[in-house]
């Protein structure tokens, strides 16, 4: 009995002493914890306080220190983040393992993937009501050719209703005989220019067969049995196109109503509308679109009547060329060269070589060729002389923005996009420009930017950037 009262003294003298050990670490625990949180507003200061310090010195001058006791400070963390339990001290914060450019990279991402989602969104929503929109551009346009009128009008006192119904009559009317006056052409030489079409193919039939390629009337032949064989065969597909030109038809008479009642309404209430539609602007954004908006209005108007101006001047001489070598249906080509000229490029280049074509089946080669050298020399002159003296700085797209923009256009919505492409990109040019000089000033005069500034890691580190460039300064 005395034995095992002696063990059981024994054990419970070594339970005493563990328990003490345990109460003594967990005390310690406690303290390594507060002074890691009171760490943390110490370390965003860069300032120590007066406590920790005593606390150190004390600690340094006490012999009975434990020599084993871990230090009561731990390094700072970043602000805003809750501090590390005691078993995770030994692992850094994940936001500073990741290197900067990978997180700029990261956030640069996800916004461009926004971007390209909305712009996907909206170039489905326009190939859907693809009508409606090229209706709307093209009233745009026509608003920036006829606004002036009205301007002028109600300067010599006319009521802006009666202004805007004169110029738009006016102006109808004007479109209305150009295209009676093409299709009446056209008909009135449709017979001669067939009658001249088989003698051309006929002349060239001739010419294969004296020509040095070693030709015959029989491959002669095969090929004009083979295209007839080839129509007979598909008169479904071509019945078929042509039941689609009817559709077209009808979508073009619907969009020119469409056009003409925008350009109406354009033009007798463009400021209220403009105004309405700064009302969707958020209020921190509306000055800036509110500056960019006559500013875009008037590189609009001055492509319109830059173009206009240039498609004329291209148009009068090239017909005029046409007419003194004596080709058919000289002013029929010549409105087809101004219509065309509104298509940057493209159009200059399909517009002439319809006229040389018609040239070449009518009158020959040698007539073919100086109609051709008359459509290069007007349009060397008009490249290099008249747009850069007549749109000037108004209207500065670069050349593989003009070639870019329209193949997309014809992409996206075929020669109403083409056509639009060009002033749509001079505007969005100007647009950005204005607004990269506006944001820039307002910086420069102390006005906060707009928009949410910095969070998270990214504030922590701009912040810290721009103290210790003002202890720098």
């Amino acid at each position: 009995m005395a034995k095992r009262a002696g063990w059981l003294g024994r054990l419970g003298n070594r339970l005493s002493r563990m328990e003490a050990r345990l109460q003594a670490r967990r005390a310690e625990v406690e303290a390594e914890s507060i002074g890691t949180a009171a760490a943390v507003p110490v370390a965003a200061s860069g300032a120590a306080p007066a406590g920790a310090a005593s606390g150190a010195g004390a600690g340094a001058q006490d012999p009975a220190a434990p020599a084993h006791a871990p230090a009561t400070t731990a390094p700072a963390e970043q602000p805003g983040h809750p501090p590390h339990p005691p078993a995770l001290r030994g692992r850094p914060d994940p936001v500073s393992v990741v290197p900067w450019g990978m997180r700029v990279a990261a956030e640069v991402s996800w916004r461009l993937l926004l971007l390209a989602g909305m712009l996907w969104v909206v170039m489905k929503v326009i190939s859907e009501v693809r009508l409606v929109v090229l209706a709307f551009a093209a009233a745009l346009l026509v608003t920036a050719l006829l606004q002036p009128f009205v301007v002028r009008l109600r300067r010599l006192g006319l009521p802006r209703g009666l202004a805007t119904a004169v110029t738009a009559i006016l102006g109808f009317v004007v479109i209305g005989l150009v295209g009676w006056f093409v299709v009446w052409q056209v008909m009135e030489n449709l017979d001669d220019l067939s009658a001249r079409v088989r003698d051309g193919i006929n002349e060239l039939k001739l010419w294969a067969l004296d020509s040095p390629f070693h030709v015959t009337e029989k491959q002669i032949n095969d090929i004009a049995k083979n295209l007839s064989e080839t129509i007979g065969t598909n008169t479904e597909q071509i019945t078929s196109a042509g039941l689609q030109g009817v559709t077209v038809l009808v979508e073009v008479l619907t969009g020119i109503l469409l056009a003409m009642f925008s350009t109406l309404f354009l033009l007798y209430d463009g400021k209220r509308i403009w105004t309405w539609v700064q009302g969707l602007v958020p209020a921190a954004a509306r000055p800036g679109v509110a500056g960019a908006g006559p500013r875009a209005w008037r590189t609009l108007t001055a492509y319109v009547r830059g173009t206009v101006l240039v498609a004329l001047i291209d148009a009068i001489f090239i017909g005029l060329g046409i007419y003194f070598l004596k080709v058919p249906m000289a002013v029929p080509l010549a409105v087809f060269i101004f219509l065309f000229a509104f298509i940057p490029l493209v159009g200059a280049v399909v517009s002439g070589a319809l006229a040389v074509v018609v040239a070449l089946v009518t009158q020959g080669p040698w007539t073919a060729l100086m109609v051709l050298a008359v459509v290069l020399a007007v349009q060397q002159i008009e490249g290099h002389v008249l747009q850069p003296f007549i749109l000037g700085r108004a209207v500065r797209v670069h050349p593989l923005a003009v070639v870019l923009s329209v193949a997309a256009g014809g992409m996206v919505a075929g020669i109403g996009g083409a056509v639009v492409a060009v002033p749509l990109v001079a505007v969005t040019n100007t647009v950005v420009v204005y607004l990269r000089a506006y944001s820039r000033d307002q910086l420069l005069h102390g006005a906060a930017a707009i928009g949410p500034g910095p969070h998270g890691s990214t504030a922590f580190e701009q912040a810290a950037r721009e103290a210790g460039r003002d202890q720098r300064a």
